[in-house]
């Protein structure tokens, strides 16, 4: 081991590493063309970074998945990634509430030949959840990602859980919120709910959960 990498002065630059990961990260073309596309986007910050939506392609293989939930799904990358993870009889069920976001998405999903595959619903990601739960499917579903509205968070862990079988896995985005949930002086809505729900998630005895600084932070949970 070379001492001189762990010196606490040696300094890498973001950019560069940031630039270097994805020229490692596989992206099939549809994906590539889409987060083109919404890197133009006036909200593009909410794009999920290729190598996280990468790692959750693998985590859906990984645990044979067939059915996913994928609450914010904007213009729909990382649901094409989960998507092209999925096995030909799979679905992942797509929620949010401003349709020209997936819209921007479509053409790429059917590129990709996945549109089959992904089921769209346009309404409250609360009432999409009540839907399957009311329609029997709870302990049906492998795989949850959360990333969506904030104060929504606490809520749509409590149905996912519902949701998932035993050893699914719910994910939650954004948990470090760019280091704001570090800073004891944010006190605004959004930063508080995180905080409690990641403590929440950690002290949760029907999961084993681990935190993963990829990215804005991952937060996973495995139903026990």
């Amino acid at each position: 081991m070379n001492p001189k990498l762990h010196d606490e002065k040696t300094k890498y630059d973001q950019a560069a590493i940031s630039d270097y990961v994805l020229r490692h990260t596989k992206e099939h073309p549809a994906l590539k063309k889409l987060r083109e596309v919404t890197k133009q986007h006036k909200y593009s910050i909410m794009l999920i970074s290729a190598d996280e939506s990468r790692f959750f392609g693998q985590l859906v293989r990984i645990l044979g998945a067939k059915k996913c939930i994928e609450i914010g799904t904007f213009t729909g990358y990382n649901t094409l990634s989960v998507a092209l993870a999925l096995p030909d009889d799979g679905k992942v069920i797509a929620c949010d509430v401003v349709e020209a976001f997936p819209n921007i998405g479509k053409p790429f999903w059917k590129e990709a030949g996945v549109e089959h595959k992904i089921d769209l619903r346009i309404q409250p990601a609360e009432k999409t959840l009540d839907d399957l739960i009311a329609n029997g499917e709870t302990g049906t579903f492998d795989f949850v990602f959360i990333d969506a509205d904030k104060r929504g968070y606490d809520a749509y862990y409590e149905k996912s859980l519902q949701l998932l079988r035993r050893g699914g896995v719910v994910a939650l985005d954004n948990v470090l919120w760019h280091g704001a949930v570090t800073d004891a002086t944010r006190n605004d809505p959004d930063t508080v709910c995180l905080r409690e729900v990641a403590d929440k998630v950690y002290q949760d005895e029907r999961v084993d959960t681990s935190f993963l600084p990829i990215a804005d932070g991952v937060q996973m949970a495995v139903k026990l």
